[in-house]
Order: structure tokens, then sequence, then C-alpha cells
């Protein structure tokens, strides 16, 4: 078995009504903090937050709270033809287009779609990490008051003979697109393309049978909208497993599109006790080689090029450590991966290989005592994509140290998904987000 894709009919925003596009997308809810939160809310009655982070506000209950606010914010959107559903099946073809530090330009490809929901224990969805109960249950209300996909589920797909490209370029080479955010709230360039020849989606839907697809971001709102169909599906007697509660809207990516891209995340340590630079760089001698690198009277651009250097220079397993109290960086380059299975004697090698789980079990843990436990209460860690705010936060006093690394690749995710393992927690940063309020998809 493998993977069904299928066109639908989305729901979009009426511009007539609403307005300007950009003042009612938003990014993905969770990175939203509470002022963003209210920020959006007062950026536009229409504002996608009112349905996907909607606000609680005193007096919240089981029987009316926030969920049924969102419902029936919904509901109000579709009498007032805010929100227009489409008239035939589409696919839409979903472009970023984005900068990185490096000020090269890159362009990002993707298709809107519904797949079919199917248990990970089949291979035919696969999922790379591990998630929590807390969002889960937030986002299974929402979908129960109302029974819609606001953002979609990022996936990757493996496409060897570049089929679905192909047929997604011919689409869009030589058409304007039918929306345009020329700045969106991630940073980038937006644009779709809907797709509703009926020929044209019937061979995107057959080049997608071959597939299995990867999630690269939303593996909560991909569970949870697993047991909504097992809710409704247990309360339907006529079930068919043709109803849209047997879809969830994703994105699908190419996994070798050149736009691509995954950034690192890095390890801000904080609160560590009795904490001393001498006994914890002797205690890397002993599975790392270590090379120090003066930075004094560095700029902070130019500490920043220094460790982006190293870590090019150096590749696989290599992290860089500032602590900031000598003014130096230290290289730590793995001596051997074969350690690795002396602490996971039955893990796969896919998994043994990850930078993200060499840094955890090697120094974190093993020479830092931040565990699982730890992990779980946030204690002791915090990440950023920015090796210039790790060194910043070490410098003003907030961290004790940034551990910096590269990032992981496609192929990694690839071969960690299809080994059935998962990586560590904030593994993973696709740049950019996928933002919210382009597209949604109402089951009925």
């Amino acid at each position: 078995m493998k993977a069904e894709v299928i066109p639908f009919k989305g729901l979009r925003y009426n511009l007539d009504i609403v307005g300007d596009i950009s003042k009612v997308t938003t990014p993905p809810y969770d990175i939203i903090s509470k002022e963003e939160q209210e920020y959006f809310y007062n950026l536009s009655p229409y504002n996608s937050i009112r349905l996907e982070l909607p606000k609680e506000l005193p007096g919240d209950n089981e029987e009316y709270n926030k969920y049924k606010r969102a419902g029936e914010t919904l509901r109000e959107w579709l009498d007032q033809k805010a929100l227009l559903r489409e008239k035939q099946d589409c696919y839409y073809i979903y472009q970023q287009e984005f900068q990185l530090d490096n000020n090269k330009t890159y362009t990002r490809t993707g298709i809107i779609g519904l797949v079919r929901l199917e248990e990970f224990s089949k291979g035919i969805i696969l999922p790379h990490e591990n998630t929590l109960s807390k969002p889960k249950a937030d986002r299974l209300q929402l979908m129960r008051a109302c029974n819609a996909n606001f953002s979609q589920v990022f996936g990757l797909y493996d496409d060897s003979k570049q089929e679905i490209p192909t047929l997604i370029k011919d689409c869009f080479i030589n058409h304007k697109p039918d929306i345009v955010l020329e700045k969106s709230v991630v940073g980038s360039i937006e644009r779709i393309w809907i797709v509703d020849d009926a020929a044209l989606t019937q061979k995107i839907s057959e080049a997608f049978k071959g597939k299995k697809i990867y999630i690269a971001d939303g593996h909560h709102r991909y569970e949870t909208a697993l047991a909504y169909r097992d809710e409704l599906k247990s309360k339907n007697p006529n079930h068919t497993g043709k109803e849209l509660y047997n879809y969830v809207m994703m994105t699908l990516v190419d996994m070798k599109d050149p736009g691509l891209v995954v950034l690192p995340t890095h390890r801000m340590v904080n609160n560590i006790k009795n904490f001393d630079l001498d006994s914890l760089l002797e205690k890397f001698d002993k599975n790392f080689i270590v090379e120090e690198y003066k930075v004094e009277n560095y700029s902070l651009t130019k500490k920043q090029q220094t460790i982006q250097e190293i870590l090019d220079k150096m590749g696989l397993h290599t992290f860089v450590l500032y602590s900031g109290e000598r003014q130096s960086l230290y290289s730590l380059s793995l001596k051997s991966v074969d350690v690795m299975r002396e602490y996971h004697p039955n893990r796969h090698s896919s998994y043994l290989n990850l930078d993200v789980s060499i840094l955890h079990t090697l120094i974190l843990d093993e020479l830092l005592d931040i565990g699982e436990k730890e992990l779980a209460e946030q204690k002791n860690l915090e990440y950023t994509h920015s090796i210039t705010e790790g060194v910043d936060e070490v410098e003003k006093g907030n961290q004790q140290m940034t551990f910096f690394m590269s990032p992981t690749s496609v192929r990694q995710i690839q071969d960690v998904s299809l080994a059935n393992e998962k990586m560590p927690q904030k593994s993973t940063y696709f740049y950019p987000k996928l933002i919210t309020g382009l597209v949604f998809n109402k089951f009925c």
C-alpha cells in the first residue's frame, strides 16, 4: 500500500470582503506568543488566528470556550461569504521565495492536497519524532468544534523520476499565480496557483500512488487528525472511508526540491550547578578531538562567521562550544561513532549517526546531566536557530554556554523514518514555516 493524495474543494478568503490577504494570514499556531496572538487579533476581524488559535476568556468552561467560539466564527464567515468554497476539486501549488543569512535566494515549491490518514504502523506515512499529549488534546478540541484543518501538515516525498515536480512546473511556469503575498508573516514571498483541470489533477493523484509520505513538520496535527477520524468513524454506521474526515490537508514537497532547507537548532545551556569549564574540557577528551580557537576582540559578527567556518570545514559529527569564559571557541570532533553503540545497543545506525543524537548522548546527558527527565521538564536547555543569538545570549550572561551544530540532512530524516526510529526533540527546522490562511479544508 502507498499514499493516497487527492484534490479538494478548499475554503479561501473572499478578498472583496476581507481585503488584504497579508492581514489575515499568520505563522503556525505553535510558534505564536501571547503578544503575537494579540497583534494578529487586532490586525483584522477576519484574521485566521481567530480560527487557529482562539483566545481564552474569563468564564470559559466546558460548555462554552475558545473552541466553541472558533466554530461560531467559522460559521459566521461562511454565512457572510468571507470564506468561499471552490466549485471544483483543486490542488494548490504553493511556492515560497526567501533569503537566508548568506543572502542567497531560494524558492521552495510544494503542492497542497488531501492525504489519506494512515496508521504509522502501515509504513505509508512516516514520522521522525515523538509527540506530546497536551498539544494533541488542544488540537482535537478545535477539530471537534470546527470540523476543519486550518493549517497544513508539512510532508516530503521521494520522486526519483521527477514526475510530480514536472507536472507541477507545467502548471505554474507559464501562468501568473492566483494569490501573491509579497511579504508574508514568515518573511517570504508566497505564491499560490490553483489547479482545477480534472485531467491534470488526476495525473497528479496517480503520480503520488507509488509514494511514501515523510512528515517534516506537523506531527501533532497529523496524530490529532487520526484520532478525530477514529472518533467520527466509530459514530458513523454508514462509514465508507471516502468521507473527508479520512484525510488531512498537507503541503507536499519533493525531497530534491532546490528550495528545501533544513536549519540547525543550536543548544543553549543554563543553570548547571558548579559548572567548571576546565573540568568539562578534560572530559571531552574521552570521545572528542578538541581544538581551541581564540576569538578575543572579535566582533559578534566575526565570531558568528568563525563558528560557521569551523562547522563547514569539519563537517559531520563536529560541534562548536562557546562559553565566553576565555573568549575562545572549542571544536569538538567525535573520534569514532562506534561509541554510540555502547549507549544505545538496540538503536538503528541511522539514529546513532545523527549529530543531535551524539550531542544529547555523549555531551548533554553524559557530561552535563541533562537527560530525558530534564528535557521533558524543559530544564537547563533552550534552543536557537541563530549562531549570533547563541553567542550573544552567552555574552549577556543569560546562558552558560552554547553548543553549535550542523543541520540534520533530508536524507538523514528519510533514513530515520524508514528505520522506524524517532529523533530527539528539536532535531529539524524546515525554513520557512508554512503560513496559515491561504486555504482551509472543511470536512462538511
